[in-house]
């Protein structure tokens, strides 16, 4: 009896053995195809050359869409398909103008830009004194009689002694989304608010603003890193300055547009879905390379990377680009209600949102038993540099899959480097690494592979 228990024993070690090693093959193959015939970099070339700005509801955006669609039907997978949604339109309009009003100076010209969602301030713009807050604390203690009429600086820096550059973002970025009507409700004429930017920086970083309702809305605008410390500094030696504000911004009625899905169909159990994705929508003054033509690059490269290598996956791999992540998430709220609606069994959802950077895990926000299953995954990855598994979190599109119960899983990429891009002139395809690219494409391959050929 003895000897039977040990030939078992040792029969299931060789298994393990076997086992681990066809994975290890299968993930080398993975990274071989990817570095050597990766086609996500010149991907991310064609969306950005031929859709930058890829504002919900704008032409760009619409160019994406075909672009995603087309892409996916010349790689051949097996179903592509457009996703009907309607998605907010708001327009720039005609390039912002600031100046700080100075009596020792005169007329300093300073770089923002309006907040997505914002009203303009009309053609005559607006000129009024300013009152500087760090925090909706300071504004609340201001009151009305230190508000009324000014313009509000949200002066609040992103915390530049956190390593986690998201943690910073966080941070800080509260005052870009809530702070106009916060303003407005001490009678603000308009607000300004800090970039969420890292480091000094002269052009500003755009953003979504969110009013409140019952709240009367006021036009806001982003300033730059430098010019906003240049304010502050102005003010403790002028209190009375005012600033000129200038904005061309319109909000219009809501835009027909689609989220782009291709799928691989599984060959075992092709009702339960695994979904990679990104967003397609980008901010209007930039190509969204970094910020999120990434992700949806990456994303499509997973499912050529699995036909490339002749890979049959036993699910269903999915693809998914949602429009308008950056002002409205209506894209992947559209998707989730689909998904409810259909009955659709979803496995586990994945996102790349952090920009093309060099892979340092995955984040995850699923039960503990699923969790632990996935750093059990560890070993098979850590060779190309996967070790960082303790983030909680996955996407803000596919965040709406939550409540379905639907494990979520976030590609990490290094960090330090995406908020010198982050929703700015800047996220263009030249500040992408081809290999870092590449990579990010190899790591979401590997999870999606692991998650495919051995469950959660």
């Amino acid at each position: 009896m003895k000897r039977i228990a040990s030939l078992l024993f040792a029969l299931s070690c060789n298994l393990f053995v076997l086992a681990q090693s066809a994975d290890e093959a299968a993930i080398r193959k993975i990274y071989n195809e990817a570095l050597a015939n990766g086609q996500s970099y010149e991907m991310l070339r064609a969306l950005t050359t031929k859709a930058p700005g890829r504002l919900s509801g704008s032409p760009n955006a619409a160019v994406a869409v075909e672009w995603s669609r087309h892409t996916m039907l010349q790689l051949g997978f097996d179903s592509v398909w457009l996703q009907p949604v309607m998605v907010p339109h708001w327009v720039r309009g005609k390039k912002e103008v600031a100046k700080i009003l100075t009596k020792k100076q005169g007329a300093i010209d300073v770089n923002v830009l309006a907040l997505g969602g914002s009203i303009g301030t009309g053609p005559q713009g607006i000129s009024a004194s300013v009152v500087e807050v760090k925090d909706f604390e300071e504004l609340k203690a201001l009151g009305e009689k230190g508000v009324k009429g000014k313009i509000v600086f949200f002066n609040r820096r992103m915390d530049p002694t956190l390593i986690q550059t998201f943690s910073a973002y966080g941070g800080a970025v509260n005052q870009r989304g809530g702070g106009t009507s916060e303003a407005a409700k001490y009678g603000a004429v308009a607000a300004i608010v800090r970039s969420m930017g890292s480091n000094p920086e002269d052009y500003a970083h755009t953003g979504g603003l969110r009013y409140a309702p019952n709240v009367g809305k006021i036009p806001a605008a982003a300033i730059s890193t430098n010019h906003a410390d240049l304010l502050s500094q102005l003010l403790k030696e002028e209190k009375d300055l005012q600033v000129y504000l200038a904005t061309n911004c319109e909000i219009l009625p809501d835009a027909p547009s689609f989220n782009v899905i291709g799928e691989l169909r599984g060959t075992e159990s092709p009702d339960e879905i695994i979904v990679v994705s990104g967003h397609l929508d980008s901010w209007d003054v930039g190509e969204g390379a970094h910020d999120d033509g990434s992700g949806c690059v990456q994303a499509i490269e997973v499912l050529r990377i699995f036909k490339a290598m002749g890979y049959k996956p036993k699910k269903t791999i999915r693809a998914v680009m949602y429009m308008n992540e950056e002002n409205g998430l209506r894209g992947g709220i559209e998707y989730a209600k689909q998904v409810e609606n259909k009955k659709e069994k979803h496995i586990a959802a994945m996102e790349s949102d952090r920009g093309g950077f060099t892979p340092r895990g995955f984040t995850m926000s699923a039960p503990e038993d699923v969790k632990n299953k996935v750093k059990s995954w560890k070993p098979l990855l850590e060779p190309y540099g996967l070790t960082d598994f303790n983030g909680e979190g996955g996407g803000a599109d596919i965040g709406p899959l939550a409540p379905q119960g639907i494990p979520l899983f976030g590609y990490l990429p290094d960090s330090q480097r995406y908020f010198d891009y982050h929703h700015t002139q800047e996220d263009t395809f030249d500040k992408v690494s081809k290999r870092e690219l590449e990579l990010g494409a190899a790591a979401m391959a590997a999870l999606t592979f692991l998650i495919d050929s051995k469950g959660l």
